[in-house]
């Protein structure tokens, strides 16, 4: 049995086959997109059986939940990363959008179309909550009373009976407000950037980000 901290030589061996699996898996989802995902097509180019490959990865989905947790897992990283270091919203938008450029498909896999027929485990559901929450404490301190009282609009109403999207984060309704509006209006140009949309158009996306960034922190 191996000790804490410290790999037998079969467990080095499976994780970094486990590893190379995702690896191909990108590289496939770069080319066709999730749902052309292909554990066969995986075992092919790496030499392998199928059954082989599936020791290692049971089914399709159980990849997929892997890539997801993991894109996940960096994207709550980065943004709480950047929490820590006192950034405010703006900068975590900021932080957002390098962190979406750096890897479309990853940035795709988590919020472009969803995989017919895969529900993602609870788990996944908790990891993007973290990243909810860091923008959630960055969106409170700019809504004082005088400013929340002042905005009262029908959303923050409505937000105030419908917040279990925000879990048990106390955030007042006008932060609640901001920090949707931010979420929402951010990852819609990102989309559209990323997909390639503003190809031709002849301006460049980092400045139309930036401008709504200072739309939405003011």
């Amino acid at each position: 049995m191996a000790t804490a901290g410290k790999q037998t030589p079969r467990e080095r061996y499976r994780a970094q086959l486990r590893a190379e699996i995702k690896e191909r898996a990108w590289e496939q989802i770069a080319a066709a997109g999730a749902p052309g995902l292909s554990l066969n097509a995986i075992a092919k180019q790496m030499g392998m059986s199928g059954p082989a490959l599936y020791r290692y990865f049971a089914s399709r989905d159980e990849l997929i939940t892997e890539l997801i947790r993991d894109a996940y897992r960096s994207l709550a990283d980065t943004i709480r990363t950047a929490a820590a270091s006192g950034a405010d919203l703006a900068a975590l938008g900021r932080a957002l959008r390098a962190w979406a450029l750096d890897d479309p498909q990853r940035y795709f896999l988590i919020y472009g179309t969803p995989v017919p027929g895969y529900h993602a485990p609870d788990d996944i559901t908790v990891i993007a909550s973290e990243i909810m929450d860091a923008l959630l404490d960055a969106a409170q301190p700019a809504v004082g009373p005088a400013t929340a009282a002042a905005q009262d609009t029908s959303l923050e109403s409505h937000l105030a009976e419908h917040r279990k999207w925000a879990e048990d984060h106390p955030a007042s309704p006008a932060a609640l407000r901001r920090a949707l509006r931010f979420w929402t209006r951010l990852h819609g140009i990102l989309s559209l950037e990323l997909a390639g949309h503003f190809t031709g158009m002849g301006f460049d996306p980092a400045e139309l980000y930036e401008n709504e960034l200072q739309h939405l922190t003011p």
